[in-house]
């Protein structure tokens, strides 16, 4: 049995679902905490997919499925709230009446505070308990430089994104990616999250593991110019709650299936071997039941899809694939997911069910 510390993972992690509406302002409640990672994403056409965090400040967004700057929308998330959030009139974040919403929320520590184990001072809203953190920090140009996260725990993931100046790609790195899977994974390889490109190498993000107080960068303009800002979504694995790893595609409808030690809410996808595959994201709330077909695509603005051959099942202790496409299950090829949900069986010892 995966035993867990977290009793409840709806106090760290929920998806909710709402409908747009035409008022100047809308209250979204329901998540069940005050967020401070929120993921917004328009299902129902094709926006952009909005990124906010206490951190950087409310309003202020970043699109998943884009290199471009941060900007400042006022009309976008204007607040966070005990049970939610508020977004203004932008359809983006369900300003038009009758659009499906979703939203992936995240629970770190508000703000934020100093953190100075690094080379790099950083801003760090850590959430211990679920393996979560915001990281912001401004760059200095060199090699090797380390940044303080304020996990307590060794990262096996994490997403850099530039704020300020040039276009540049989302990083994202993952223990899945290494060459070997071992505890020295963190070998200069990374995805795109804004991209469909299978993954790659020679970043020059700096050459060290990431320790229980810190991760590496580089001197590329990606994690680390000179002056340039930076905000990084940092995860550490907890039993029960939250998994990042890798499995190997059959390209069978009687998929592969894949172990987490938990029911998971959430399953982001991604093929790092074959190349013009897009990020593939499900959750429990837009599909009940099985199988779990309604996509949405990090690296894509298109509104929600159904396509036949991805499809998924969410079970009681895992996921397992149900199509054929090379994108979720490619015979042979390497795929990394992340995945968060609900335990087990917690520390009470109530057990979860399948669905």
């Amino acid at each position: 049995m995966a035993y867990t510390t977290i009793n409840k993972s709806t106090d760290h992690f929920n998806t909710k679902l709402w409908t747009g509406t035409s008022d100047s302002t809308t209250s979204v409640t329901g998540v069940g905490f005050q967020p401070d990672w929120t993921w917004i994403k328009n299902r129902s056409v094709g926006d952009d997919h909005m990124l906010f965090d206490a951190v950087r400040g409310v309003t202020k967004r970043l699109f998943s499925n884009s290199n471009g700057l941060e900007g400042t929308d006022a009309q976008t998330l204007t607040s966070f709230d005990s049970d939610g959030f508020t977004t203004g009139n932008s359809r983006a974040t369900g300003g038009d009446a009758g659009n499906g919403m979703v939203s992936w929320n995240w629970k770190a520590n508000g703000a934020g505070s100093a953190n100075t184990d690094g080379d790099i001072n950083s801003t760090v809203s850590a959430n211990t308990t679920a393996g979560f953190s915001i990281v912001k920090y401004t760059g200095n140009g060199s090699n090797d430089q380390r940044v303080g996260h304020g996990l307590g725990a060794r990262p096996v993931a994490w997403f850099i994104k530039r704020l300020d100046t040039g276009t540049d790609d989302w990083i994202v790195y993952h223990q899945g990616l290494g060459a070997t899977q071992s505890a020295d994974w963190y070998d200069d390889t990374y995805l795109y999250l804004n991209s469909n490109s299978n993954k790659m190498g020679a970043v020059n993000a700096g050459t060290g593991n990431p320790t229980t107080s810190v991760f590496y960068v580089g001197s590329d303009n990606r994690t680390n110019a000179s002056g340039n800002n930076y905000i990084a979504y940092v995860f550490a694995e907890k039993t029960g709650y939250s998994k990042f790893g890798y499995y190997t595609g059959n390209g069978n409808a009687d998929g592969t299936f894949v172990y987490t030690g938990f029911k998971p809410s959430l399953v982001i996808i991604k093929s790092s071997s074959y190349n013009g595959s897009d990020w593939h994201m499900y959750d429990t709330k837009r599909n009940s039941y099985n199988v779990m077909d309604y996509v949405l695509k990090p690296n894509d603005s298109t509104s929600e899809i159904t396509p036949t051959n991805t499809d998924i099942d969410c079970l009681s202790n895992g996921f397992k694939l149900r199509g054929t496409d090379a994108a979720t299950n490619e015979s042979g090829g390497t795929l990394i997911y992340m995945a968060f949900g609900q335990s087990l069986v917690g520390s009470n010892n109530i057990p979860c069910t399948a669905r």
